[in-house]
């Protein structure tokens, strides 16, 4: 850890801040010289070693993500077309299929009509461990193509827990104003709720966890949320 991550660390207090003092605090303490990216961990009350506990979404942030995002679309036709009017980067099939196994990975999201799902599923090795995988669930195996390249590049993120029970999700930049950044992170903990598996038993948030790339992190108060969890 550098001098510069020991004195922002020495700034966040070992409790849970409400969510506006998180993200308050998270931009204050921040020191990179570049537009950190924002991201939520959320730690599960759940089994990830049970498929019917699988929790996995996607969301359209209301103020995006900040990010420019590369997108690859598995598409033959008039769906390629629409694809491409839709703004994807990258539109093909066994074109890109075949790039793709000889180590091309210039993309950011994947996205495919669910008749070459056969196809594209014989990359599972490769696009599944960076989580680059289509799958119904986030809304990326789809004839709508046209809607799913759009919301992607207007901030639309997938939230998927690893074999910890924890989701990683990016929730904007640090240079975002305090209240989009606040807007950002509930609409992402409301999907995450609405996602709560019915087998499920127990408490379901277990912890919250905010920081940008280089910082620290900073635990934000889970009772902000399981009024969310309540009304679900």
């Amino acid at each position: 850890m550098g001098k510069k991550y020991k004195a922002a660390q020495t700034q966040v207090e070992s409790k849970s801040y409400s969510l506006k003092d998180a993200v308050e605090l998270m931009k204050r303490v921040g020191f990179a010289k570049f537009d950190e990216s924002v991201e939520l961990a959320v730690r599960l009350g759940v089994d990830p070693k049970h498929s019917d506990q699988m929790v996995r979404g996607s969301v359209l942030l209301p103020h995006g993500t900040g990010k420019s995002v590369r997108v690859l679309v598995f598409a033959k036709g008039e769906k390629e077309k629409e694809a491409v009017a839709a703004g994807a980067d990258y539109v093909g099939s066994e074109d890109l299929i075949e790039k793709i196994n000889k180590g091309w990975m210039e993309f950011d999201r994947v996205v495919a009509t669910p008749d070459l799902m056969g196809q594209v599923g014989k990359l599972g090795k490769l696009l599944g461990p960076r989580g680059l995988m289509p799958n119904p669930k986030a809304g990326t195996v789809t004839f709508d193509l046209a809607r799913a390249v759009q919301e992607i590049k207007q901030g639309r993120v997938e939230h998927k827990m690893d074999k910890t029970a924890i989701a990683h999700v990016v929730v904007g930049k640090r240079s975002f104003d305090e209240n989009a950044l606040v807007e950002n992170i509930r609409t992402v903990m409301d999907s995450i709720v609405r996602a709560k598996p019915a087998s499920s038993k127990g408490t379901y948030l277990l912890s919250v966890v905010l920081s940008s790339t280089m910082g620290p992190g900073i635990r934000v108060d889970v009772s902000e949320f399981t009024k969310m969890v309540e009304a679900a």
